[in-house]
């Protein structure tokens, strides 16, 4: 696991009060967390998700609903999302909120995931039926996907496939991801075989490459063609066939989760009579992707509402938004977690993968900060919101400084120290 191996392996720094750490109770060992699908990805800072789904099932409506705009044309007929639309969907936070009220700030930079709406696909479009292979294009410049499933009937709401059924469109779906993914692993197989001799005849380390490359390749199509997404076997991929993976970028490793656009009714009951098909069909091919179901409709209806007209609404009907919980498992899906940094010129929440060290972290601020990077002081946010304040925290021992092997973890409030002499000072 190239990046696994990279965060584990961290800086060979100290921690600036080494010997005041020492005296500290040690840690409780902590499970090693499963390898999961955001394992197989783009190693970047800027991740984005996409909706994807058939043409009508309510994506470009839950796209609006997350930008808080009409930015994405919706339209009842296939196709009208050809250029996918981009949003950021900022994600409620609690400790965003409260660090704002206790600084009281002049700048607040609030915590996003940024959202792409892709067109609907359709069957055939890993042939290019229906422009598809520009859509299939749109999905791999993603780092997560939110299938959006259609679970409510409406004569005035075409569908694709004439009849509403969820788990067959995402069947379609999944499938056409797949075959595109074996289409595009068949053209880099037939390369690679193309450069056995120039391979073989270079060096052994090169022979020995050229043949581990392949038969990671064979082993990923043998999994393709038994009819199974790459994101679920990481159970069976070697550290080699995680690289391998990473460089294909293939469609079906992304990881996942399924948005089920239903009726108002059904969506209060948290009832629909394709639910427990939905999770069947879940549990088998994606398991432990999260399933969320929302009412597109009525999240539209809340785009023009103020605050206290939304409050209102959600009294009058009895129900609640569901954005929240997509934008936080999304966010979560691909790995990211969030640190702070805050006082009274700013409030600010960085994004950051999951397993950063803290100079990785310094360098989502500036580049400097990573490469002068001194020492993070640290406080976690829960304690440091039970203690009230900064003089506190520091009062009762819980001011801490990290050096370059601290992991960041979600929640910590840091201001790092940093010397880089052709840099300005913070």
């Amino acid at each position: 696991l190239k990046v696994r191996l990279k965060l584990a392996r961290g800086g060979g720094g100290r921690s600036c009060r080494e010997g005041r750490r020492e005296a500290m109770p040690p840690k409780k060992k902590v499970e090693e967390e499963k390898p999961g699908a955001w394992l197989l990805g783009r190693f970047s800072k800027n991740l984005k998700v996409g909706l994807v789904g058939l043409p009508n099932v309510g994506k470009s409506t839950l796209f609006n609903s997350l930008s808080k705009s009409h930015f994405s044309e919706a339209a009842n007929f296939p196709f009208c999302t050809i250029d996918p639309s981009e949003t950021r969907a900022f994600m409620p936070d609690e400790r965003f909120d409260w660090l704002v009220k206790a600084h009281k700030p002049k700048s607040e930079v609030q915590p996003y995931l940024t959202v792409v709406d892709i067109a609907g696909l359709i069957k055939g479009a890993s042939k290019g039926e229906g422009l598809g292979n520009a859509f299939l294009s749109h999905i791999k410049a993603v780092d997560g996907i939110i299938h959006v499933m259609r679970a409510f009937e409406d004569d005035d709401v075409i569908h694709a496939e004439d009849t509403v059924d969820p788990v067959r469109d995402i069947n379609t779906i999944s499938s056409e991801l797949r075959i595109k993914d074996m289409s595009d692993l068949t053209g880099i197989i037939e390369a690679h075989m193309k450069k056995k001799t120039a391979e073989a005849t270079k060096t052994p380390q090169s022979k020995k490459r050229w043949e581990e490359n392949l038969a990671s390749y064979e082993k990923i199509m043998k999994w393709m063609e038994d009819g199974k997404d790459a994101r679920n076997g990481m159970d069976i991929w070697s550290n080699h066939d995680i690289d391998v993976l990473n460089d294909l970028q293939l469609l079906t490793s992304k990881p996942v989760l399924f948005a089920v656009n239903m009726n108002l009714e059904d969506y209060k009951r948290k009832k629909n009579k394709w639910l427990k098909k939905i999770y069947d069909w879940v549990q088998a091919n994606a398991p432990g992707a999260a399933i969320i179901p929302y009412c597109g409709e009525f999240e539209n209806d809340l785009i023009e509402l103020n605050p206290e007209e939304t409050e209102a609404k959600f009294k009058e009907l009895e129900v609640t938004t569901a954005l929240p919980k997509i934008i936080r498992t999304a966010f979560s899906m691909v790995n990211l977690i969030l640190f702070y940094t805050s006082g009274p010129d700013e409030v600010r929440a960085w994004i950051i993968r999951k397993g950063y060290k803290a100079p990785q972290a310094a360098g989502v601020i500036h580049t400097d900060f990573e490469r002068g990077f001194i020492c993070a002081e640290v406080m976690a946010f829960d304690e440091l919101k039970e203690k009230g304040s900064e003089s506190a925290m520091k009062a009762a021992g819980r001011y801490r400084q990290e050096g370059k092997t601290y992991e960041v973890q979600d929640g910590d409030v840091i201001f790092f120290k940093f010397n880089v002499t052709t840099a300005a000072k913070k």
